[in-house]
């Protein structure tokens, strides 16, 4: 889905915005989390204080990623790789474009001076291609409902991670969630005949460039991220586009100057939720944006059941209950959080 718009975690809250736009995953107990958007948790989100601003942009932000598949739609004949090589080109032409607006090149070169910083931005971009890749895929090959799927199941593929890579220690009703999320993708593999690999890999490649963020913190802020990612990838992508224009195979140039526009325009829809994410992020305590995120998935699973009429039927219907039962104990366990913190600090405060 979109890009990465990852912000810094909060205690029993991780935060990533996906990579076609969603992906946020409450429920982590440790306060580590990815990192790329730049506001820290001691900034105006940590106060708690919210305002109608920070609403509006954190609904601009999953709403666009949340209808990103009728753009994508409206690209057509334009397959999946085109799609995603011109998205990394004209992304990167755009954050230059920005970048020069809001004098803000200094920033970005210094993180590209830095060798590992640059390399663990070129791991992220790698994770971040593979995802927008298999959702381009999903959104023109009938797969709405599943890559719809991986971005629900994306927050309990997070907690896993965390678990098996960082060794956080997870709550009862946390563990309870995943496993009501491992029964769900058994449910949903006999609903579709086989293991739901479109919404994994979706979730899979998104939750593990969070992880690879994580490496960054807040030390690149979000365009400056954005503009190494798509540097990274842009040898290949344009690369794709030549190919492409030599086989015939291209459509950029061939289509009319409508569809050239739409193409070009990538860049701007890439960037533009990520500056709203980014400004709802400094705006909004964390868990509220924790709980925005589902709004792109939600929107998502609506487009693919009314607009390109994919079939539902009932088995799969109980596999995607178990998934927002497991998402609501998430959700249950990360609004509890800020209370378990109070207590322990009185304890805390009364031991002393």
């Amino acid at each position: 889905m979109p890009f990465s718009k990852p912000v810094p975690a909060l205690r029993a809250v991780r935060t990533a915005t996906p990579a076609d736009g969603v992906g946020t995953s409450p429920g982590s107990s440790a306060s580590s989390g990815p990192a790329a958007s730049g506001p820290a948790s001691s900034g105006p989100a940590s106060t708690g204080r919210e305002n109608l601003p920070g609403i509006l942009f954190g609904v601009g932000a999953y709403g666009l990623w949340g209808l990103l598949p009728l753009y994508f739609m409206v690209l057509q004949p334009a397959g999946a790789v085109e799609i995603v090589a011109n998205r990394v080109v004209w992304s990167l032409v755009f954050c230059a474009i920005l970048l020069t607006v809001m004098r803000a090149w200094k920033p970005m070169l210094a993180a590209g001076r830095n060798p590992r910083t640059v390399g663990t931005l070129a791991g992220a971009a790698v994770l971040i291609a593979v995802n927008w890749l298999t959702y381009s895929w999903a959104v023109l090959n009938e797969h709405a409902v599943e890559a719809a799927l991986g971005y629900f199941i994306n927050p309990l593929v997070s907690v896993l991670l965390g678990v098996l890579v960082l060794k956080e220690k997870l709550r009862p009703l946390q563990w309870a969630a995943m496993a009501v999320g491992f029964i769900a993708v058994l449910v949903l593999a006999l609903a579709y005949g086989t293991v739901p690999w479109v919404a994994l890999a979706l979730a899979f490649s998104f939750g593990f460039y969070g992880l690879v963020k994580k490496g960054i913190g807040s030390r690149v802020d979000a365009v400056s991220s954005l503009t190494i990612e798509t540097a990274v990838l842009t040898p290949i992508a344009a690369g794709v586009m030549i190919w492409l224009s030599m086989t015939g195979a291209a459509t950029l140039t061939s289509n009319g100057a409508g569809h050239f526009w739409l193409l070009v325009a990538s860049g701007v829809i890439t960037a533009v939720p990520l500056i709203f994410f980014g400004a709802a992020a400094r705006r909004l305590p964390l868990s509220t944006v924790g709980l925005l995120q589902y709004l792109a998935p939600t929107l998502q699973f609506i487009l693919a059941l009314t607009v390109f009429k994919e079939a539902m039927p009932p088995e799969r219907w109980a596999g995607f209950g178990l998934v927002w039962l497991a998402l609501v104990m998430l959700t249950i366990d990360m609004i509890g959080g800020p209370r378990r913190g109070r207590k322990l600090r009185a304890a805390a405060a009364a031991a002393v």
